[in-house]
């Protein structure tokens, strides 16, 4: 398994199981596929609603709790000082750990929230009850208001990030300041029949007798980018982490990096009405 090293020292699986609307149920069985699969990174939030069953499986698993690298997110309701502690020890709770490997602020809600939440954050941090902090869906400007104003930089920024979506300034800007790029929604989300259907993509994938979905994770992989490709379906779930035994070469990024058109599947990070 393929780690990135975070601005702290602390080690980060590049590829992980994404869980956003798998249902209790569904996300139990796929943590576990995952798991038996070789994956040693899971992702989930409190607003998905799965962090018990998750925690369940990972339990059920047998494999030991230092292997696997656990992130989950604080809902934009919960932010603020108090109430973040608060959140983030039912988090804690449901996924039946001592600690956890990264909790991140899932969205952009005002500066003074970022502020407060993220002070707590650090606090937690300080207590050895998170490994690593960060954030998710924060832009250039966000991050830099964090950057003005709080003692420990955040360690990754998830973001929404795939082949039409490519993020190469927000990426640059987060190396700059040695910040992790982590992508969510690696294969377009709702959007995946323009991925599958994609001709330069699939004349690629042929070159490699790869799938598709495998060149556009390992795209990513080569960007220094940590993925979080998300199914519930066992075969998809391991063919997603088929992704080591193969490199991209330069010619074949450039031909995805034209790909790019900087349209959005998801909500603009400054105009969040949840």
């Amino acid at each position: 398994m393929m780690k990135v090293k975070l601005n702290n020292g602390y080690e980060m699986p590049i590829v992980g199981l994404g869980t956003w609307r798998s249902s209790p149920e569904d996300a139990y069985q796929a943590v576990l596929s995952a798991l038996k699969a070789g994956y040693r990174h899971i992702d989930t939030a409190a607003i998905y609603g799965n962090e018990e069953m998750i925690g369940k499986a990972i339990k059920d698993s047998k494999i030991k709790r230092e292997e696997i690298f656990i992130t989950t997110k604080l809902w934009n309701t919960d932010q603020g000082y108090e109430s973040t502690l608060k959140a983030f020890e039912e988090s804690r709770r449901k996924l039946g750990v001592d600690y956890i490997d990264l909790y991140l602020i899932h969205w952009f809600k005002g500066y003074d929230n970022s502020l407060a939440t993220y002070r707590a954050f650090e606090e937690l941090y300080k207590q050895g009850k998170v490994k690593a902090i960060g954030v998710s869906n924060y832009n250039v400007h966000h991050i830099q208001h964090l950057l003005d104003n709080v003692e420990i930089k955040p360690m990754v920024n998830q973001v929404e990030t795939h082949v039409t979506l490519q993020n190469h300034f927000l990426h640059d800007y987060c190396k700059q300041n040695n910040i992790q790029l982590e992508a969510y929604a690696p294969l377009m989300s709702k959007n995946i029949g323009q991925l599958l259907e994609n001709e330069t993509l699939i004349d690629i994938a042929k070159k490699y007798n790869k799938t598709v979905p495998q060149v556009a994770i390992r795209w990513l992989i080569e960007r220094g980018i940590v993925v979080i490709p998300k199914s519930v379906t066992e075969k998809r779930i391991v063919s997603n982490f088929d992704v080591f035994d193969f490199a991209l070469n330069e010619e074949d990024m450039s031909r995805i990096r034209k790909l790019n058109t900087g349209r959005k599947i998801f909500v603009e990070f400054d105009n969040v009405d949840y």
